[in-house]
């Protein structure tokens, strides 16, 4: 059975689809016709122009698109929307906003506050993975997934955690520089270690853990998280098995495994783009102290 019978609404949720258009629309009001109310402006050039609107064009697929109605009846498609969400929206976002901008929006004292309490890199990567595992007990999921205030609190925390976890890696600002080359790889290894243990849970479960994608009672709640009640209330549903084509247990390790290969892709390319930086430093670091090529040096 087609997903369209959900409605329009349901599947390309055009009130975020507004919201989003506007982020993007005051963003590039603020670098370009606005910025000059900022000290220390600089124009933004149009490859970070780039990665802010891929950010959020990510965001608004995730959260906005037919995606995230498919998730809600495969959890596989749940777990590539968590994948992408937390490991590949934040470190876009972060490199997209300019320098200038991020010193401004942390001057704030609530703010400044919260970054430099949050942003400290081992608790950030540990508050985070903590409350990704938590999310993923049976129980608390199953909960979560329920209950519309909680699910939208929710996914907010682990978004802001998310941002706190990726900004002492992939952040520009030299003052707000808290690891070395060194410490980032194993930050980056760490990022991997620590998120393990979830997905060995899902991956090796032989058995459907999660009821809001096995229990068509708890399932159909679930639903009304992004179907209106109106769209619901007239279709006859007996589960979720009725548009998803793969068996409930294959789905669940199909949703671990992508969420674990994902992460190990956005890690690689942090940890290539990490060690190219580092190398390059060096390098600058070594023509400073030497300036003079080897071959032009006086023969001693």
């Amino acid at each position: 059975m087609s997903i369209d019978i959900f409605g329009f609404r349901a599947l390309w949720s055009p009130y975020f689809l507004v919201f989003m258009v506007l982020v993007i629309v005051g963003y590039m009001l603020l670098v370009s016709k606005f910025r000059h109310k900022f000290i220390r402006n600089e124009s933004v050039g149009i490859k970070q122009q780039i990665l802010f609107v891929t950010a959020i064009v990510l965001l608004y697929i995730i959260k906005g698109s037919p995606l995230d109605l498919l998730g809600h009846i495969m959890f596989s498609a749940h777990m590539t929307q968590m994948a992408f969400l937390y490991l590949v929206v934040p470190p876009l976002l972060i490199l997209g906003i300019p320098d200038w901008l991020w010193r401004s929006f942390l001057r704030l004292p609530i703010i400044k506050r919260m970054f430099n309490f949050f942003t400290k890199p081992l608790f950030a990567l540990i508050s985070f993975n903590a409350f990704f595992s938590f999310y993923h007990i049976p129980l608390v999921f199953d909960f979560v997934k329920t209950n519309m205030l909680l699910h939208a609190g929710y996914t907010i925390l682990l978004f802001m955690l998310a941002i706190f976890m990726w900004f002492p890696l992939v952040n520009q600002l030299p003052e707000r520089t808290s690891l070395s080359g060194v410490k980032k790889v194993a930050y980056i290894f760490g990022s991997g270690i620590l998120m393990t243990p979830a997905c060995a849970l899902i991956i090796f479960a032989d058995a459907p853990l999660f009821a809001t994608y096995s229990d068509a009672s708890a399932w159909l709640v679930a639903m009304e998280l992004c179907v209106p009640a109106s769209a619901l209330s007239g279709l006859t549903l007996s589960g979720p098995e009725m548009f998803n084509g793969l068996p409930i247990v294959e789905d669940q390790q199909l949703g671990g495994i992508l969420m674990k290969i994902i992460q190990e892709i956005v890690l690689g390319v942090a940890l290539g783009y990490t060690f190219f930086a580092w190398y390059r430093k060096e390098n600058s670091s070594n023509e400073e102290n030497d300036p003079i090529p080897s071959h032009l040096q006086p023969i001693k």
